[in-house]
């Protein structure tokens, strides 16, 4: 009789719609290009003057008035210009593969009215204040892309999402909390740090592990050696959302119950 195959379960994280909903809510670097040829507007990357993406998955642009690609989406056939818009999802430490993720966003673009741009703006402001808001109609164009698909590719694989799943999708609690964490826990204790390789495999223990990743199911770290880069997870016992539950998961995967607090806290 022939054995069945041992199926390896992966540790538990995030479902795609809340890892996409993190990169975008992190406000990384964003790039744009059209999605087919259009005239006056080459098909190349641009980097926006700023970028904004809403819960609804929408985003926000800000180009000079006079860009090709201002230009093409008032002249585009009603108006709307197809375009992708790529996120990137940079590590907050130095690493020398740095991109974790990326999310594209494909859909409609299209220039707002004054009143539309200045009222956005203003919502945007609110949430993230930036001077470069204040120059939407003097110079600057605020346009809005509005989504038909979004694709997600990371260390968990790559998924195709539609907009009401991005929408009903909450950030991981710790989106606005992990940079620092873990730009803390590289910087102030490497010794942690190495005390985790414990629980990577035997041949991944002889390289460089740095803090990748945070989030509610658990810590996510690089091992950078000679042979490549290899990303390990490591599960918390249960899912945590506030920074005495991660202190408490950080001491338990340490082995050391009586770990001091300040080590799981930046």
């Amino acid at each position: 009789m022939t054995e069945a195959p041992v199926s390896v379960r992966r540790p538990p994280a995030p479902n795609p719609a809340e890892r996409a909903k993190t990169i975008a809510t992190r406000g990384g670097p964003a790039t744009i290009m059209p999605t087919v040829e259009s005239a006056g507007c080459e098909a190349e990357r641009v980097e926006p003057v700023l970028h904004h993406v809403h819960h609804s998955g929408s985003v926000s642009i800000l180009l000079p008035d006079e860009h090709p690609m201002v230009c093409a989406s008032r002249q585009a056939q009603r108006g709307e210009l197809a375009v992708m818009v790529e996120l990137a999802d940079h590590a907050p430490v130095a690493l020398r593969e740095p991109v974790r993720g990326l999310l594209w966003i494909t859909g409609w673009l299209r220039p707002l009215t004054a009143v539309s741009a200045r009222a956005r703006a203003v919502s945007i402001a609110e949430q993230r204040p930036d001077h470069r808001l204040l120059d939407v109609g003097h110079g600057l164009t605020l346009l809005r892309l509005t989504p038909a698909s979004l694709v997600l590719a990371d260390a968990e694989g790559t998924h195709s999402l539609r907009p009401h799943m991005f929408s009903a999708a909450p950030p991981d609690p710790f989106h606005d909390y992990e940079a620092d964490w873990l730009r803390h826990l590289e910087s102030d204790h490497p010794d942690v740090v190495e005390q985790l390789a414990r629980h990577l495999p035997a041949n991944l223990r002889g390289g460089r592990i740095r803090p990748l990743g945070l989030d509610r199911y658990g810590l996510r770290l690089r091992v950078e050696s000679a042979a490549g880069d290899h990303d390990v997870r490591l599960a918390f016992s249960r899912t945590v959302d506030s920074p005495p539950q991660l202190a408490a998961e950080l001491r338990r995967l340490l082995g050391c119950p009586f770990l001091r607090h300040q080590h799981g806290e930046a």
